[in-house]
């Protein structure tokens, strides 16, 4: 059986300050980093099975990222009160159904479509 896996990639100008925004505000925890000397290149946060590979290595790609990530019920409706708590910067959305987003630090942005959102008509 062939199973396909991702890991998305989102580009930061600054691997430390994008590091602190995705462990400290949005409850990631870094699975490994690659380093060139002193200079960190590449981190791989994850949180619930859910990976992101940050990376300072395209500066012309910085900003661009947007990523969806599906949740159930119970965690899509705790969500925004956690991580408004963390002081992320939660709004609500529209992606042809109800979401959140979040922008992290160099403007990539998460989406978390609302699992009782059927789509539609806004």
């Amino acid at each position: 059986m062939s199973q396909w896996y991702s890991r998305p990639m989102v580009c930061a100008a600054n691997l430390e300050r994008a590091l602190a925004f995705y462990t400290g505000t949005l409850g990631f925890t870094e699975s490994w980093r690659h380093m060139d000397g002193d200079d960190v290149l590449v981190v791989q946060v994850e949180r619930q099975g859910c990976e992101l590979i940050l990376s300072a290595q395209w500066p012309q790609k910085v900003g661009r990222g947007m990523q969806f990530v599906s949740l159930d019920n119970e965690t899509f409706g705790s969500l925004r009160a956690e991580l408004e708590a963390k002081g992320a910067p939660v709004e609500s959305g529209w992606w042809g159904y109800r979401c959140l987003t979040v922008s992290d630090p160099d403007g990539n942005q998460l989406y978390f479509p609302d699992p009782d959102d059927p789509g539609g008509a806004q």
